[in-house]
């Protein structure tokens, strides 16, 4: 179960979406969706199939529940998700224009996911920080969401010791700067685990 589906379940459950930044959650519906474009003409197995369409169903479902589920929709803080995305879309669209591995619309529009996908938390991170005080499922979805990118790290490294060949600089450098955006949740994160209390970030 991925980070999107702990936070769906969590949303059907509660029919509740205080605390959760819809910028965000577009944010990675646009990052999965030019990842994947693939499914269109690639077919490389039934669990890498599966697997993706379910990132981009997941995604599209927490957006309609947010957008549009008469209950759900009525605990969106819209006056606190006010994070400007285009200026988060834009720096990183250029960056896959002009820095990619091959100058195509598919390999342009996969490394502008990755560059998008090193950012996409920023919205969620400034809503909770203007909100102060975390629920434990929006917490642990953060937490999930960083601690599969600080993951990635590790698979990286290792790759790079053990696979001749293996370079992918594009990735490395927009996932390390993804897992350093979290470090100050992640530290805030532990401190409230360590005191059993409840998550609160600082303005």
């Amino acid at each position: 179960m991925n980070a999107a589906q702990v936070l769906l379940l969590k949303i059907h459950a509660t029919k509740n979406c205080s605390g959760v930044s819809l910028k965000t959650q577009e944010l990675y519906a646009i990052v999965f969706v030019t990842r994947y474009l693939d499914l269109l003409f690639s077919f490389i197995s039934l669990y890498n199939t599966i697997m993706k369409l379910i990132f981009i169903g997941s995604s599209a479902c927490i957006i309609w529940y947010i957008r549009f589920h008469r209950v759900v929709s009525q605990t969106y803080d819209r006056e606190q998700d006010t994070f400007r995305v285009i200026f988060l879309i834009l720096p990183c669209l250029l960056l896959g224009i002009f820095i990619n591995h091959e100058f195509t619309i598919t390999e342009i529009l996969w490394t502008f996911s990755i560059y998008l996908e090193a950012v996409a938390i920023l919205p969620q991170l400034v809503l909770l920080q203007r909100t102060k005080n975390v629920d434990t499922l929006t917490g642990n979805y953060v937490f999930l969401l960083g601690g599969y990118r600080a993951l990635y790290l590790l698979n990286w490294i290792y790759r790079f010791l053990t696979e001749p060949g293996y370079r992918q600089w594009i990735v490395w450098i927009s996932g390390t700067i993804q897992t350093a955006i979290y470090c100050d949740f992640f530290y805030y994160y532990f401190q409230s685990w360590r005191r059993n209390e409840k998550l609160s970030l600082p303005s």
